[in-house]
């Protein structure tokens, strides 16, 4: 059970829950040492250690150096692919549902120094600035029962992908190269997809929303999506003179005051998100059966303040469904907030391909594992008060 004190998150009697997670993943790891190594490394990111770097999660573990730390995020034989598999398999279980919302978007990893796999001057939305940073791309999955992050991925950029000689040093494989964001997005939804993912929406920011090839690979996969584009992001749409390309905020202008209706995205910190919204229907050429809408969102107190969102799904999908995936899309910022601070995701001191991959892996799991005893405890208390209602 999560309990809070003093605004920051404990875990109580989480020792034995993880060792049965353990147990799910301890065949990725042939020998004994590296699989009660990665049991420590999980119940040291669960601890209420102050930050979960390698001398802290080693003094955890009983271990005088982090050496033993180190050996589990370099040098061990094991495969972090194959734990995101059980990762996502475990995720599916326990918070799985039908009309779940899988959100991608990317969180950056301050760094100093020019050595860790990566890292180069970019944006990062944690620091809301340009940084020496790494960028990961995550996956998220988000339904009624809860929410946890399902994948993730290294953007490599260009400069990294072309040299050869710091590729060498950081460990990058050969079958790694350059990738932008959506296409490291595509990636992790076509990993979803095959394995099954039960999901009804996918949904994005800007960086992905206006990535044409990325919404047109959706369309031919037939994933209903809410996506986030710019205002001067072209669409077709039927005007007077036929089928144009009309820009999103000229379609927006033209919508009567009538057509807007106000309604709440979702909650946030501070109560129900309202806002006014309305959908216009685009893509005047579409297949029997399918929709295409721009959604358009107007801020309530400044009404001159819009946002986009090109929308697929079934034909006979309501407003209100596109809203509610819209809102969806911000239950990935609360579980980056969440791993950060309750499992140590930006913790890691490691500069190589694979070190990320694991140490990223792990606190992924481990966020995944708090999410899903949150879900049993909420459970475990609505059969409470039932049970005592029908008893009183």
């Amino acid at each position: 059970m999560v309990v809070e004190r003093n605004g920051v998150a404990e875990v109580a009697r989480w020792a034995v829950g993880i060792e049965e997670k353990h147990q799910s993943i301890a065949g990725r790891f042939r020998r004994p040492e590296p699989r009660s190594r990665a049991l420590a490394y999980l119940q040291g990111l669960l601890s209420p250690v102050e930050r979960k770097n390698g001398w802290q999660l080693a003094e955890q573990a009983g271990d005088a150096t982090p050496d033993g730390v180190q050996r589990l995020l370099y040098n061990y034989r094991w495969d972090a692919d194959l734990v995101r598999d059980d990762l996502r398999d475990y995720v599916v279980e326990h918070l799985g549902c039908a009309d779940a919302v899988l959100v991608v978007d990317e969180t950056g990893f301050l760094k100093k120094g020019e050595k860790s796999v990566g890292v180069q001057r970019q944006y990062s939305g944690t620091a809301g600035r340009i940084e020496n940073c790494q960028v990961g791309v995550f996956l998220a999955y988000a339904g009624a029962r809860g929410r946890a992050l399902l994948d993730r991925e290294l953007y490599l950029p260009q400069v990294w992908a072309d040299d050869r000689e710091r590729r060498r040093e950081a460990g990058v494989p050969e079958s790694a190269r350059f990738r932008t964001k959506p296409q490291l997005a595509q990636l992790m939804l076509g990993r979803a997809l095959e394995a099954g993912v039960p999901f009804a929406w996918f949904t994005g920011d800007e960086v992905y929303g206006s990535d044409r090839n990325l919404r047109l690979w959706l369309e031919r996969e037939e994933v209903p999506h809410v996506m986030a584009v710019k205002r001067n992001e072209k669409l077709w749409a039927m005007t007077g003179r036929g089928p144009l390309q009309v820009r999103a905020d000229r379609l927006a202008s033209q919508v009567e005051e009538s057509g807007w209706v106000r309604c709440s995205a979702g909650d946030g910190a501070k109560g129900p998100r309202v806002y006014d919204w309305t959908a216009v229907d685009i893509r005047p050429l579409r297949e029997p059966g399918q929709g295409h809408w721009l959604l358009v969102r107007r801020s309530i107190a400044n009404p001159g303040e819009l946002a986009y969102y090109v929308c697929f799904g079934p034909a006979e999908t309501v407003l209100k469904q596109l809203v509610r995936v819209a809102g969806t899309r911000w239950s990935i910022e609360e579980c980056f907030e969440e791993a950060k601070g309750q499992v140590g995701l930006d913790q890691y001191e490691v500069r190589k391909w694979d070190g990320w991959y694991r140490h990223i892996t792990l606190a992924m799991l481990a966020h995944a594992y708090l999410a899903v005893i949150r879900h049993q405890a909420m459970e475990q208390g609505e059969k409470g008060a039932t049970t005592a209602l029908t008893k009183s």
